[in-house]
């Protein structure tokens, strides 16, 4: 287990392979474990690191730390602790949110950033999140899948704290108008049989700067890259692979990946 001090606070971290940095960030329910297979198909070409969140599993539980603003805050302590100037950020649910606020406030250090069920708007997020623990949260979003037995390990970890802080700082107007005024290429990515967090109508997509894309997998619900794991693992290395400044909407997505638009 590798960890480093950020507000002389405990921060848990894994890393593979070598390469231009790329950072997963896990969502409200859950640890920096299932994005694992992610991990394993970037670290061949990318130095792949995953975190766990202030308040989720080997992380300090640290009450002062769980407001989305500290969170965002961790990426950053995070870049300097390990020397890293120039990265790419991909966030699920709550780690999308951070990932968001960070770029949004550190435009020239974020190449591009992969927003995977990410709340466009807060009436998007399923109210259950604001009341359910952790367990049950683990149990609604993941089903009786094989992944879902070590989602209802981790979210024992959590403490039930820093998603309620979270859900709340959704409200700030910072945080709601962070996709609108994205400058990077970001990419975002929804289950349609997600329970937890609606994909946004089109028309909402299509208002959206030119560097953002939304792309939608028809056959996953709130964990993509658990349920269409080698697709979401190739789109992962084709938005990697653009060009910087690239808007992904340039991707030449195979056709099981388009979002189709009728």
């Amino acid at each position: 287990m590798s960890v480093v001090l950020i507000d002389q606070q405990i921060v848990h971290y894994e890393v593979l392979g070598r390469g231009r940095p790329v950072i997963f960030l896990h969502g409200w329910v859950g640890s920096w474990r299932y994005w694992i297979p992610v991990m394993q198909a970037a670290s061949i070409n990318y130095r792949a690191y995953a975190l766990d969140l202030w308040g989720f599993g080997d992380t300090a539980k640290s009450p002062a730390h769980y407001s989305l603003h500290s969170q965002a805050q961790l990426i950053d302590g995070f870049l300097e602790q390990m020397g890293i100037g120039r990265v790419a950020l991909v966030g699920h649910g709550l780690g999308a949110v951070a990932a968001m606020l960070y770029t949004l406030r550190n435009p020239g250090v974020v190449d591009r950033v992969m927003a995977v069920g990410y709340p466009l708007e807060e009436s998007r997020l399923h109210p259950r999140f604001k009341s359910a623990a952790p367990a049950d949260l683990a149990d609604w979003l993941a089903g009786k899948t094989s992944q879902a037995e070590q989602l209802r390990v981790d979210a024992e970890k959590t403490d039930p704290g820093a998603i309620t802080q979270s859900l709340t700082g959704l409200l700030d107007e910072e945080v709601r108008g962070a996709s609108k005024k994205m400058e990077r290429a970001c990419l975002l990515v929804n289950g349609q049989n997600d329970p937890g967090v609606t994909f946004p109508e089109i028309d909402a997509l299509l208002a959206l700067p030119e560097q953002t894309h939304g792309i939608l997998f028809e056959q996953s619900g709130h964990f993509p890259m658990m349920d269409e794991t080698p697709k979401f693992n190739r789109l992962l290395v084709e938005f990697l692979s653009l060009s910087s400044g690239d808007s992904p909407r340039q991707l030449q997505l195979k056709e099981e990946w388009k979002r189709r638009v009728r």
